[in-house]
């Protein structure tokens, strides 16, 4: 390669290392916190209201997919709106009435389960004796027992029981009132229940029926600035939040139904009840499951004279948690939800707060539609950054982080994750390099101490070095082939040059973060096979850089990540030449690329080359090309010399 070629290279290179700021997101200020409070109170002072609503748009965004399949076959609009929506209710309707006739089967038996679970706590309490708790227990179990059969005996013998002593009769006194409002007074509690479900009907029907125009509506009321930004919110919310609901209920229902079977296999009463309980309470994210099975097991203990069927009943919820969970939901959920799971525990607290027991099972698709609203209006951006799952730090971030924290271990594992799709040169090149210039920013702005700057750079130097064993595996990874090829690493980018026989040394320029720079870089040239040393910048000023190990030396790079450094690489590229005019000698500053700082030409500076990454820096490199010899720059005035006192002399006596 030889100078023309490596100065038009170098006019050419990208700039792959960029330290801007991310996206915005709106800060949480004190206006936003009230906003805040006040939408939580009205919400609760409102909940009569808002809970239909909320309870009809979850539904409407159900049925929409239904409505819309309907629609492709040629159904028309009303037809497939009331069919989705009649079938939707006539299936709640079924399973309420299911529900309240195997309640009320449960409630007649109850009595007859009572001398099981007496004999158990007694076995129990003798188990355990001397132990407080289960004393205690026991008697509180024996006094329950006495209160059901005396109940029991007082029903069924009524005049058995009458007191022998004449107590006094009770007066009540009984105002007379309108016969309209006792009327109203009866009825109300029984009206309103059946009310709110006809007005979630009506509320479902129309606004299937009206949905692409609450749609346009919804947009010239909030988003006609910003079509594309409000389309994308009302699609992305839409699609989550459907097809969250839509495929819940499949997975609910593919839960329950083994479990019925199960229950009515092991001889379990109302095995239907708890199927439709199980169904219903696994929308509940996390303690649902659990609440399910606690009522199931508690029966087993009842009607058992043994321990066995107890077992055999925690048997059957566990195994079909572990199927539901690692098979069947990774094969239906397209894609998640975009909530954390604290987010979605922090959630069902706080609408189980706000709404009661309805608030906690739609916790989880009301606090989807606060993540889409976060991610899609800057305003509240801060909503997808506390509750989403999306990672808030990118790669070289959260490793500049973990340097400054003091933390290479954690940096390690992160890095071997990352690895795990990615070769170390990408690495370096993505993550590495660019964390290092986050620093090296920081300290030009004067915000990093000099200890600071101490501690990053010698974990960047812990990181490199824990890295070493992926350096050795990859430089065999040609010797050795990997024994499953679908999970090794992506090609890389560039296709690096061989290394063997040469030799490289990698020298920080001006400070301890150039010295890991230099560290990342000889790893890389280390896996293509070269012999590459490292040196710090304080070699390059001891005794004028005779202290660099320069025998053997046939390239030497100089790593610089503060674009301002001409000057110095100058000096610095021109004391090598003169050291050992052989040397080829090239720089690695990524920030001078046209962009964060004008662009340096090779020959400006009399260096064999110039990149502007890991990459590029390795490929030059490790090029063979014959040195650029130092120019001698002619001086415009000339040094005046005095004559020799000879001359003077016989210029005298002539």
């Amino acid at each position: 390669m030889n100078e023309a070629d490596l100065s038009t290279a170098s006019k050419g290179l990208a700039a792959p290392y960029q330290t801007t700021d991310g996206d915005f997101r709106s800060k949480i200020t004190g206006r936003t916190i009230l906003i805040l409070i006040g939408v939580a109170v009205v919400l609760r002072v409102g909940q009569e209201i808002f809970v239909p609503l909320a309870l009809s748009l979850l539904l409407a965004f159900t049925l929409a997919p239904i409505v819309s399949f309907l629609r492709k076959r040629s159904v028309p609009k009303i037809a497939a709106v009331l069919l989705a929506v009649v079938s939707a209710f006539c299936a709640i309707a079924l399973f309420s009435i299911v529900v309240a006739t195997q309640v009320a089967n449960l409630a007649e038996n109850i009595p007859t389960y009572q001398r099981n679970i007496v004999a158990k706590v007694h076995a129990l309490a003798q188990a355990g004796s001397g132990n407080g708790v289960l004393d205690h227990l026991s008697r509180a179990v024996e006094r329950v027992g006495a209160e059901i059969q005396t109940r029991a005996v007082e029903s069924q013998n009524p005049s058995d029981t009458a007191p022998s002593v004449r107590e006094p009769l009770p007066v009540e006194i009984v105002t007379r009132s309108d016969p309209l409002q006792t009327l109203g007074n009866l009825l109300l509690p029984l009206i309103s229940p059946f009310a709110t479900a006809g007005l979630v009907v009506v509320l479902v029907i129309f606004m299937l029926l009206e949905r692409e125009e609450l749609r346009d509506r919804f947009i010239r009321l909030v988003g006609l600035g910003d079509l594309h930004r409000t389309t994308a919110a009302l699609q992305d919310a839409g699609k989550r939040v459907g097809k969250y609901l839509l495929m819940q209920l499949v997975v609910n229902t593919l839960y329950a139904v083994p479990i019925s079977i199960g229950l009515w296999a092991l001889g379990i009463p109302n095995a239907i009840l708890w199927g439709l309980l199980t169904l219903v309470l696994r929308f509940v994210p996390y303690i649902g499951a659990v609440i399910g099975m606690i009522l199931p097991l508690f029966l087993a203990l009842a009607i058992a004279p043994s321990w066995s069927l107890v077992i055999w009943v925690g048997v059957l919820y566990l195994v079909t948690e572990l199927v539901s969970n690692n098979v069947v939901e990774p094969w239906l959920y397209g894609a998640h939800t975009g909530l954390s799971p604290l987010a979605i525990i922090i959630s069902a607290i706080f609408w189980s707060w706000l709404w009661g027991p309805l608030g906690l099972m739609l916790s989880t698709p009301l606090t989807v539609c606060l993540v889409v609203l976060g991610r899609h209006v800057p305003q509240f951006g801060f909503l997808d950054v506390l509750l989403g799952n999306e990672p808030v730090l990118e790669p070289h971030e959260k490793l500049y982080q973990r340097l400054l924290s003091g933390d290479p271990n954690e940096a390690s594992d992160n890095a071997e994750e990352y690895l795990e799709e990615e070769y170390l040169v990408d690495y370096y090149d993505k993550v590495g390099m660019p964390a290092l210039l986050l620093g090296e920013s920081d300290r030009q702005r004067g915000v990093m101490t000099e200890a600071q700057i101490a501690l990053v750079a010698a974990s960047s130097l812990t990181l490199v070095e824990n890295l070493s064993d992926i350096a050795v595996e990859e430089e065999n990874e040609e010797e050795e082939p990997a024994e499953n090829p679908s999970k090794s690493p992506t090609v890389p980018e560039t296709d690096l040059p061989d290394g063997e026989g040469r030799s490289v040394l990698c020298i920080g320029g001006r400070g301890g973060l150039d010295d890991a720079a230099a560290a990342m870089l000889s790893q890389v040239l280390e896996v293509q096979g070269a012999v590459a040393r490292t040196a710090s910048h304080s070699d390059l000023v001891a005794r004028g850089a005779l202290a660099l190990p320069l025998e053997g030396v046939d390239t030497v790079i100089v790593t610089f990540l503060n674009g301002n450094s001409k000057s110095r690489a100058r000096q610095i590229v021109r004391r090598l030449k003169r050291l050992k005019p052989s040397l080829r000698v090239g720089i690695l500053i990524p920030t001078a690329n046209g962009q964060d700082f004008p662009r340096i030409e090779p020959l400006e500076i009399d260096a064999d080359f110039i990149s502007s990454s890991i990459t590029q820096a390795a490929e030059f490199g490790l090029t063979p090309s014959a040195p650029v010899s130092v120019k001698v720059v002619a001086r415009k005035i000339a040094r005046k010399r005095s004559q020799p006192k000879v001359q003077s002399e016989v210029s005298a006596s002539d």
